[in-house]
């Protein structure tokens, strides 16, 4: 088959349809993205309420033909990414773990403060954490159970607003102010009741963090549940980390726990070779 493309009266020029690009014939929607894309759109498909998916669950949800998940699936899976378990379904493997753990805000972070985080929770047997800033929201990097029933929806690597948190609220104060600017400015998830959603509220509560050192964070994510929150410094004082301690509502006592927060952030940020001006 020949198609004619005319150029102006008289004038046409035999073209067929053989010469048209290959880019620019259609291609399946997945085919289109690059590979590396493909490839971290599989890892993506995993979250925290997904942390087991099957092969057409990870063909949906990363907007993948069955064949192309069925090849990096695979890959993955022989890498040591991913890992397949007795009923067919996939988790993230330990190879994967073995890597994010050189992050030097992921093991190497939860290894220097581990002593000082065990120390706050023998001073409060309740739940402290330990959490960093990844955009607009704090990843949870190592958890301590306490002995109360408060609830408190963590575990390692999840993930929330970094408004609706006490360690969030310790990070975004003491970030860029650009980005606090463009995050005040922004829409604010809404959990509870409580949950700050006002920007010049929000502005107001980060100016406070500033003031007094500390961030408190009451009801926020679940109606039952405060937290303190102090910010860690690194080598050069910037702000790379928070811990905190989250504690019933109705029975915390801020004022006992603000120095008990304060001197495991301390002790933090000290081990990372921070040192507060005078020293």
């Amino acid at each position: 088959m020949r198609t004619t493309i005319g150029r102006g009266p008289g004038d046409a020029m035999p073209m067929t349809t053989d010469a048209v690009p290959p880019r620019a014939r259609s291609l399946p929607a997945d085919q289109a993205r690059s590979a590396p894309d493909r490839l971290l759109a599989v890892l993506a498909a995993f979250d925290q309420d997904h942390p087991a998916l099957g092969l057409t669950d990870i063909s949906r949800r990363a907007g993948l033909t069955l064949t192309t998940a069925h090849r990096l699936v695979g890959a993955l899976t022989e890498w040591g990414a991913l890992e397949r378990d007795t009923e067919g379904r996939y988790h993230v493997g330990l190879r994967l773990w073995e890597v994010a753990a050189l992050a030097p805000r992921g093991l190497a972070l939860r290894q220097v403060a581990l002593p000082y985080l065990e120390d706050l929770y023998e001073a409060t047997h309740e739940n402290v954490q330990l959490a960093v800033r990844d955009g607009g929201d704090v990843v949870y990097i190592e958890w301590l159970a306490g002995r109360s029933s408060v609830g408190v929806h963590i575990r390692v690597g999840a993930r929330w607003p970094l408004h609706a948190t006490g360690v969030g609220l310790a990070l975004l104060a003491h970030g860029d102010q650009t980005f606090q600017e463009e995050y005040c400015a922004g829409e604010l998830a809404v959990f509870t009741p409580y949950t700050i959603t006002d920007p010049v509220r929000l502005r107001r509560a980060l100016a406070e963090v500033r003031r007094t050192g500390v961030a408190v964070s009451s009801r926020q994510i679940t109606d039952d549940a405060l937290s303190v929150a102090a910010p860690v410094r690194g080598r050069d004082g910037t702000v790379t980390a928070a811990v905190s301690v989250v504690v019933p509502q109705q029975d915390a006592q801020v004022p006992a726990l603000v120095p008990a927060v304060r001197l495991a952030a301390l002790g933090i940020s000290r081990a990372l070779g921070w040192r507060p001006r005078g020293e």
